[in-house]
């Protein structure tokens, strides 16, 4: 599972997600790539599920790009605890997303078995996504 090796602080505060992605919103490493068209935040099991979707649909072909890493750790009170005493531990990280964000890419393989690759991957998370080719010149 992705996470951090290690951090500065081990917890962090909840922030808000604005805005779109201007940085990692081009298709650069690969021929085609799965961007995303809504706000929000995904977990390292769902980036993971997605990889494997993927991955298993392309079988042995092609060369598949991560461009998220979940880097924000989020906390949370064991159950059945009062409120108050302090913030919860850090249960699992999270990559948080801004429309246009480019999540993963693939290399190698034809069009319409990245295409339903991506269908797969999308189908694993929890944000609208769409499929995008790369641009000539880029």
């Amino acid at each position: 599972m992705l996470q951090p090796s290690r951090r500065k602080f081990r917890k962090e505060q909840k922030g808000r997600n604005t805005g779109v992605a201007t940085r990692g919103a081009a298709v650069s490493f690969g021929e085609f790539g799965l961007k995303a068209t809504e706000r929000g935040r995904l977990t390292a099991r769902q980036i993971e599920a997605a990889r494997r979707a993927i991955s298993r649909h392309i079988k042995r072909g092609g060369r598949i790009f991560i461009r998220i890493f979940p880097d924000k750790p989020i906390s949370q009170k064991p159950a059945e605890v009062r409120m108050g005493n302090g913030k919860g531990n850090p249960e699992y990280y999270v990559a948080e997303i801004q429309p246009g964000k480019v999540l993963y890419e693939i290399n190698g393989v034809p069009e319409a078995l990245a295409r339903e690759a991506f269908t797969l991957a999308a189908a694993k998370l929890p944000l609208s996504c769409t499929f995008v080719a790369r641009q000539v010149g880029t």
